[in-house]
């Protein structure tokens, strides 16, 4: 593409993905800084050199940003479980759940500023609850995404006939989200991330695993 020629609606979808990671990324280190309560979206728009006009066309509000937030950047921890159920029956099992537990880890991490004070905030948390009833999205669909994929692997014969899908993906991400909090409340890091997704996946895999 010359200087002369206007942009594609692809280079325009690019660019706006970019300024939505842009804004995401700004917005979290507002929300730790500062606090869910106290994070304006202007204070947001600001971090992210934005106009707070710009930032509203790409997020209707608070709580939409609120949302992005706890369910991942464009392309995504939640993108990464959308695209499994697709991929059954391929690949390495064991490797697969490993990379997906390290990706969870640092999912679960990067939300828990932003959970904790949603807790902490009665009211902002009823206004998520009912965008994520509207999107028909929730801290359930990890699990309920992670299940779906080992059912599909079960059913392939690559796990155990008698393996529990959902009780498989709760043990995992479950380990997970623990490993998060803890890393986040002692302030001292999350350690060895990859050996504890080696360790928990392997140790899964003696319960599920065909053969």
């Amino acid at each position: 593409m010359t200087a002369a020629e206007p942009p594609t609606g692809r280079d325009r979808d690019r660019g706006g993905a970019a300024t939505r990671v842009r804004i995401l990324e700004a917005a979290e280190r507002v929300v730790r800084e500062r606090g869910l309560a106290r994070a304006t979206t202007k204070e947001i728009a600001r971090a992210a050199a934005l106009s707070e006009a710009a930032l509203y066309k790409h997020y209707q509000g608070k709580s939409e940003l609120v949302l992005a937030m706890l369910s991942s950047r464009p392309g995504g921890f939640t993108q990464h479980l959308a695209d499994l159920r697709a991929g059954a029956g391929h690949g390495d099992l064991e490797q697969i759940l490993t990379d997906l537990a390290e990706r969870a880890v640092e999912f679960f991490g990067r939300g828990m500023p932003v959970g904790n004070a949603l807790l902490a905030e009665p009211e902002l948390l009823a206004g998520y609850r009912e965008l994520l009833a509207a999107r028909g999205a929730g801290p359930r669909k990890p699990v309920q995404a992670l299940a779906d994929y080992l059912r599909a692997e079960r059913d392939l014969g690559r796990l155990r006939p008698d393996a529990d899908p959902d009780a498989a993906a709760a043990l995992l991400l479950g380990a997970c989200f623990h490993t998060a909090f803890l890393a986040a409340f002692l302030g001292d890091g999350a350690g060895d991330v990859p050996a504890f997704a080696r360790a928990a996946v392997s140790t899964l895999m003696l319960g599920v695993a065909a053969g």
